[in-house]
């Protein structure tokens, strides 16, 4: 590659650096392209699954303010770049890479954050942030529930105590 070239390449990858919300490696060596393929449309639109040059994706890492990527860029790497839904794509890429044993996820980098392989594999297990809203807004709701029967239970037993009282005063004359 020219010199000219290897500079668009590498302000073209740092500028997909800088508008990624999530960035995860992957060595994909082993993969055939209709594989590959099929990885890049259980992706979505939103992610793209690149191959890039270790050399040009270190420099445009650094360019964009992505650190710590020096020891994961080592090898065949593809890089995946995330728009939107960091943890959808890390289950998307955990679950590939059960059915295809070649994919190794190497690290990615999301909210602030290095992360390791283990670490990819954490968020990948995270439950979608739908499903945790709505186990806040259950447990919300139980808990106004409890409330609710408290405020309501005191002066029902209030109530239910005068009657019984009466009721015993009538019968007695």
């Amino acid at each position: 590659m020219k010199r000219p070239e290897k500079e668009a390449v590498i302000a073209q990858l740092t500028e997909q650096f800088r508008n990624a919300d999530a960035v995860y490696l992957t060595e994909y060596r082993g993969l055939t392209v209709p594989q590959i393929s099929d990885l890049r449309e259980k992706l979505g639109r939103d992610t793209s699954y690149s191959v890039a040059k270790n050399t040009l994706a270190r420099i445009a890492a650094k360019e964009a303010g992505y650190e710590g990527f020096d020891e994961a860029l080592a090898g065949p790497t593809a890089i995946t770049f995330v728009k939107g839904d960091y943890v959808e794509a890390a289950k998307t890429l955990r679950d590939f890479a059960k059915t295809n044993k070649t994919l190794v996820v190497k690290g990615g980098f999301a909210d602030g954050t290095m992360y390791d392989e283990e670490g990819v594999r954490k968020l990948a297990d995270l439950e979608s942030r739908e499903v945790l809203l709505s186990k806040m807004a259950g447990a919300l709701k139980g808990t106004m529930a409890k409330a609710a029967y408290m405020f309501v239970a005191v002066p029902t037993k209030a109530v239910r105590t005068i009657d019984a009282l009466r009721d015993k005063q009538e019968k007695a004359a």
